[in-house]
């Protein structure tokens, strides 16, 4: 008899990674959930689990001794988060996007806006989804409203377009559209950090105002600032088709 942890290649196709696994049931995302592996504070069928490590359907997985279990309905919101709201789960800081929000449900954001800039963003609890959403390979857009402390004009948009070296890199080609005389629309296909601002800074251009208005096919709308709303069905149905082909790591 083949105890589960233990069983061939051969029936390799009905398992799935640890660190989806544990993903799937709203604990955390994949990369938390390789940080808990490496640890060592999760176990298959009593024995400490590696990175890399698969689940068949009888295996018994713990976190922390406690089993892990999917018993949670997936949630997706769209969030117009305020200025000054940080996007992190840790409780310990006092603006934090969980508390703000305070859904009964344990959701995690999927990217972050930085502190000063306000707009879109996703929560869920479906751990799987936020890689998908993120791989940059994906090529998923996303569109922001900035303002500036100076005067724009074709040159600045056809710079930002082009690339500019922050970080180490250079950014890759984007869309970039005047519509003020301090103020553009952005769209990009990346997500480096302080992305926009960085660029504006290396043009000697500090942002005023950044707001992002929609991620993939999803507009912020009239949503508030400071409220959310469930994804709809169709908006749902339309990210998992749009990252169906995403690159997995299972």
């Amino acid at each position: 008899m083949c105890f589960p942890y233990f069983c061939t290649v051969e029936n390799k196709d009905q398992s799935i990674s640890l660190n989806k696994y544990i993903s799937s049931t709203g604990i955390c995302s994949r990369r938390e959930a390789d940080k808990f592996i490496d640890a060592g504070k999760v176990t298959i069928n009593g024995k400490k689990a590696v990175l890399g490590n698969r689940v068949f359907p009888r295996d018994i997985v713990k976190l922390n001794g406690k089993r892990v279990v999917n018993k949670t309905k997936p949630i997706y919101i769209a969030f117009n988060k305020p200025p000054g709201i940080v996007c992190t789960t840790d409780l310990k800081e006092a603006k934090n996007i969980i508390s703000f929000i305070n859904h009964k449900e344990r959701l995690f954001p999927i990217g972050r806006l930085d502190k000063a800039s306000q707009g879109l963003i996703f929560l869920t609890n479906d751990g799987d989804i936020v890689n998908k959403i993120l791989r940059s390979g994906n090529k998923h857009e996303k569109e922001y409203i900035v303002r500036v402390d100076r005067k724009i004009n074709k040159a600045f948009a056809q710079k930002m377009e082009n690339g500019i070296p922050i970080l180490g890199t250079i950014t890759k080609k984007c869309t970039v559209e005047i519509i003020g005389p301090k103020s553009f629309k952005i769209i990009l296909t990346q997500g480096l950090n302080r992305q926009i601002r960085r660029m504006c800074e290396y043009l000697g251009y500090e942002v005023k105002a950044l707001k992002r208005t929609r991620i993939m096919h999803i507009h912020l709308g009239k949503l508030s600032t400071g409220r959310w709303r469930n994804l709809q069905a169709k908006e749902i149905a339309e990210i998992m088709r749009l990252t169906k082909h995403s690159k997995k790591t299972n």
